[in-house]
């Protein structure tokens, strides 16, 4: 080693722990958790966890690569707030498909003080499924979101109102598509509507019949007791959708990234957000969403962006114990 070789150096094993236990907050299809973490002294490794694969809703692993890109950028923004700099190489072994990435440290002291913002907001940021009110500051907001999105070689279209019926019409589609397909129908009641547990998606984060019925565009789930939240509200949230150039396992990943900023920056702002993927899982759905594009781009995630007009914020969805998802390999 010469004076100006760098020194190889990493985080302590307490700010891995910090940074991969809060990436946990990230959102998942179903709240699946599908990623594992392997820390090996000096790096930080991803994977994909293939029997959290849901084969009914994701048969191409697509949205568990989203799932596990939005977790990894959250560990990176929050090991940035902890002084490190990340360098990520994704895909680093192409015979292994579920090692999505390996990262590199680097002592960082001064990164960009929007990621301070965007790490304070994991622990607030949830999935509201609820009706929700125009989001304020808009204009604005999309010119930062797009920003955020564009080094992940992906894009960010703001659907006007007036196509609105057609994405709602499409929705139900969507929707009517698995109504009877039974396999799809156990695999979401068995993610979703249960309590005291460490996965899925708990009562208190879904929609009632009466509450979903003024949300023209949203994934249905099994519907859980009556309740009356945000009564007077009809959902008028803005819709975006993230698009990327190809499909591939790089961009599903780089997908779910650009979905973790945004998500951030919006909870950050003050608002409230939902990614939707139940229209983009199946092919008649992407192309219709396609249509509606002004570029030919492949349509992955929809997101709901809005205010919510009774500033509560729900229990936080349940996430699985660090022993789970993490290990230490020397």
């Amino acid at each position: 080693m010469t004076a100006s070789d760098p020194i190889t150096t990493a985080p302590d094993i307490r700010t891995i722990e910090t940074a991969v236990r809060r990436a946990a907050r990230a959102p998942s299809l179903h709240n699946s958790q599908p990623w594992h973490w392997i820390f090996d002294g000096f790096l930080l490794h991803l994977y994909s966890d293939p029997d959290r694969r849901l084969l009914a809703a994701d048969p191409r692993g697509r949205q568990q690569f989203i799932g596990c890109g939005a977790a990894l950028h959250h560990a990176r923004t929050v090991f940035a707030t902890l002084g490190w700099h990340t360098d990520t190489i994704r895909l680093p072994d192409t015979s292994r498909m579920d090692h999505l990435a390996e990262i590199d440290f680097r002592p960082w002291s001064d990164p960009p003080p929007g990621i301070a913002r965007r790490a304070a907001a994991i622990e607030c940021r949830h999935s509201d499924r609820l009706p929700m009110l125009p989001p304020t500051a808009w204009t604005d907001l999309v010119h930062a979101l797009r920003g955020l999105v564009t080094p992940h070689d992906l894009t960010l279209d703001v659907l006007p109102d007036e196509i609105r019926p057609q994405l709602a019409a499409v929705s139900e589609r969507a929707a009517a598509a698995r109504r009877y397909d039974m396999f799809y129908q156990q695999e979401i009641r068995w993610w979703s509507g249960h309590s005291g547990t460490s996965e899925g998606v708990p009562p208190t984060a879904l929609a009632s019949d009466a509450e979903f019925a003024r949300v023209d565009v949203g994934r249905s789930f099994p519907r859980p007791s009556h309740s009356e939240r945000r009564a007077e509200v009809r959902d008028r949230s803005a819709l975006v959708v993230l698009s990327s150039y190809e499909d591939s396992i790089t961009q599903w990943l780089r997908t779910g990234e650009a979905l973790s900023a945004v998500l951030l920056e919006c909870t950050a702002a003050g608002l409230a957000t939902c990614p939707l993927t139940h229209i983009t899982e199946l092919p008649a759905g992407r192309q219709t969403v396609a249509a509606m594009l002004p570029h030919q781009a492949s349509p992955q995630v929809i997101v709901r962006i809005g205010t919510a007009p009774d500033g509560e914020q729900p229990p936080p969805t349940p996430r699985r114990p660090l022993d789970e998802i993490f290990e230490i390999r020397h």
